[in-house]
């Protein structure tokens, strides 16, 4: 009789984990509740609440920090992480405020399906997948601008779904945006942490392909999770 413990193999980690992020990365970034409620009934300036429901969206907004986790895995100076973090902030400001103000409307299906691509995106970069099949590397600062201004047109069309009120709607949007400012700089602060003690064991390295497969994985089911929603939206 075999007595060994069983032990999975990575394969099977990686769809575990991917099945669990699933129901995590299918609702992230909305707006629901008692903080939904408050959006539809809010009439004026409110700089504080809004500062607050920016915060709250991004740190539970697990799709932007797969994306932000993939860009910061291999960065290992504080300034290079700045940089990078800097220009994905310009990126999703720009078209948050744009599309909210200006009333840009873009499919929130197809939208979110491309941020899923986006953590597809950088977890290749980080197996060096485009190196070792097509022999260049893309630039990756650009790369990071770009899946910004996605990410912000993602974080828009959960805005655009309520009737927000003209009265204070510039302060209101902005206090939004700020919100999300401080509620990434927080959640990248504790990924940055993790990473750095991580980083002290050998496992790091070791599994670090293994760990961008299942956040690859991961922006596979949100895309095809969103792709398929869009593709039943439009049969009806």
């Amino acid at each position: 009789m075999n007595t060994r413990p069983y032990t999975w193999s990575r394969r099977q980690w990686i769809l575990l984990i991917s099945a669990l992020l699933l129901p995590l990365l299918a609702g992230a970034h909305t707006i629901e509740g008692s903080d939904a409620n408050f959006v539809q009934a809010i009439d004026g300036p409110a700089i504080g609440p809004f500062i607050y429901l920016g915060a709250k969206h991004m740190v539970t907004g697990f799709d932007h920090l797969l994306f932000l986790a993939g860009v910061i895995f291999f960065l290992y100076r504080p300034r290079h992480i700045i940089q990078y973090v800097t220009l994905f902030a310009i990126g999703h400001s720009l078209t948050l405020l744009f599309g909210v103000l200006a009333d840009v409307r873009v499919n929130a299906f197809f939208i979110d399906a491309i941020i899923g691509l986006s953590i597809v995106y950088k977890a290749f970069e980080n197996m060096d997948g485009f190196e070792r099949l097509f022999g260049f590397e893309p630039n990756t600062r650009i790369a990071v601008f770009i899946f910004g201004l996605f990410h912000g047109l993602g974080l828009a069309t959960k805005l655009q779904e309520f009737n927000l009120s003209e009265n204070g709607l510039v302060t209101n949007i902005i206090s939004f945006n700020l919100g999300v400012e401080i509620g990434q700089i927080l959640a990248l602060f504790c990924v940055f942490i993790a990473l750095s003690m991580w980083r002290t064991n050998a496992s790091y390295l070791r599994h670090a392909f293994a760990t961008n497969t299942v956040l690859m994985t991961g922006g596979f089911l949100l895309a095809g999770y969103q792709f398929s929603a869009l593709l039943q939206q439009q049969t009806y």
